[in-house]
């Protein structure tokens, strides 16, 4: 039961995990789309500024006229604004689980016991009984015979002898000696080995093609063209680690042993000699003699016999019985536990962007007669070979800030960003 409730798990985790990421990929896609949509908003909203702020322009020449000779110059310029995005973050959550757990319980059960009785018994016995019998006996009787007797008579002899000598000889001994060895050990040593590991990395996707945004009064065509948007992606690297690992060494050590040496020393010797002595030998002779002989009799006695008998008697003896009696066991159940787990959410945050402010400078004429009509609109002293407008940012300045760095009044601002931003 305990592996089918993890695999239940296991599935709801990847259930969890793919439906996070499917909405993941929705949101970033909605974003694009979105993004794409403003841009093409702003670029109309800013044609018909430009529109407005060409009739300002003409009014503006006709009222210096009278003044002073001169020209007002439209200048794009870049201020600073921040933009609401949303960036991945995580929430600490509680998601219900099941503990396996052991309730005690008490299971009634028979217990088998045995009772000390008295059963009756019979039991083998012997009795004595004297019985008369007839027993054989041995009566001593006196025979004459003749006996071989050996008379002693000393008899001079050489003897051999062992007389004991020392005669020097050699001992084989051993000495103990320790010996320099070298024995085997186990050095504990780091050794390099790379772990690969992943880094997510920001890049840059182009969207083909060339969307046209609209056309101003004096017939300027805006058209925007490579559009990026971000792509995340998870870029292999390798990281150095120290592994523990074990290696052979010898580390020298002392084994005693034992060498052969020789001591001499002085062993006894037996050295054979021949001593003078006499031998003490029997000569053969009879004698008569008066031998007691035995003769077989029959005597009249008493047998004690043992006769069998049975006496009733009372033995212990042990009757099987069963008692009531209970026995703790555990039995298996399941408790709800909440575990911590991490939720995929979005947190807002602000980004520094640059919008375009297009401003109005005045420039007084050299010529008043000549030059006062002319050079009234964009000043394209730079962009005169090109047909379209491209607006720069500086991406070096973007940063993101959260909602409480940034200012409240960075907040309630309207925010226009660049064509080339995504």
């Amino acid at each position: 039961m305990g592996a089918k409730t993890c695999f239940v798990v296991f599935t709801l985790g990847l259930l969890h995990v793919h439906l996070a990421f499917v909405a993941s990929k929705a949101v970033t896609d909605q974003e694009a789309a979105e993004s794409q949509v403003s841009s093409s908003h702003i670029a109309q909203q800013r044609i018909g500024d430009l529109g407005l702020l060409d009739d300002d322009l003409h009014h503006h020449d006709h009222h210096h006229d009278d003044h002073d000779p001169g020209f007002w110059k439209k200048k794009v310029i870049w201020k600073e604004g921040w933009k609401k995005i949303w960036k991945p973050g995580k929430k600490q959550i509680w998601k219900p689980d099941w503990k396996k757990i052991w309730k005690p319980i008490w299971v009634p059960i028979d217990v088998p016991v045995w009772k000390d009785i008295q059963v009756p018994a019979f039991k083998k016995i012997w009795k004595p009984k004297w019985v008369e019998i007839k027993v054989p006996a041995w009566k001593e009787v006196q025979v004459p015979d003749w006996k071989k007797i050996w008379k002693p008579i000393w008899v001079p002899v050489k003897k051999e002898a062992w007389k004991e000598i020392q005669v020097p000889d050699w001992k084989k001994i051993w000495k103990p000696k320790w010996v320099e060895i070298k024995v085997p050990a186990w050095k504990e040593i780091q050794v390099p080995a790379w772990k690969q590991y992943w880094v997510p990395q920001w890049i840059k996707k182009g969207i083909p093609g060339e969307k046209y945004l609209g056309k101003d009064p004096e017939g300027w065509e805006y058209t925007s063209h490579d559009l990026w948007k971000k792509k995340l992606v998870w870029k292999s690297a390798w990281k150095k680690i120290w592994v523990p690992s074990k290696k052979q060494i010898w580390v020298p050590h002392k084994k005693l042993t034992w060498v052969e040496d020789y001591k001499q020393i002085w062993r006894t010797e037996q050295k054979q000699i021949w001593v003078d002595d006499k031998k003490l030998a029997w000569k053969e002779a009879w004698k008569q003699i008066w031998r007691t002989d035995k003769v077989q009799i029959w005597v009249p006695d008493k047998k004690l016999t043992w006769v069998e008998g049975w006496q009733k008697i009372w033995k212990p003896s042990k009757k099987l019985e069963y008692v009531k009696d209970k026995k703790l066991e555990w039995k298996e159940a399941w408790k709800q536990i909440w575990v911590p787990d991490w939720k995929e959410i979005w947190l807002p945050a602000w980004k520094k962007i640059w919008r375009p402010v297009i401003i109005n400078e005045w420039f007084p004429s050299p010529d008043h007669h000549d030059h006062h009509h002319h050079d009234v609109g964009w000043d394209r002293k730079d962009t005169t070979s090109q047909s379209k407008v491209l607006w720069k940012r500086d991406n070096s300045q973007s940063v993101v800030k959260s909602a409480a760095e940034l200012p409240s009044n960075a907040q309630n601002t309207k925010t226009i960003t660049s064509p080339t931003q995504s």
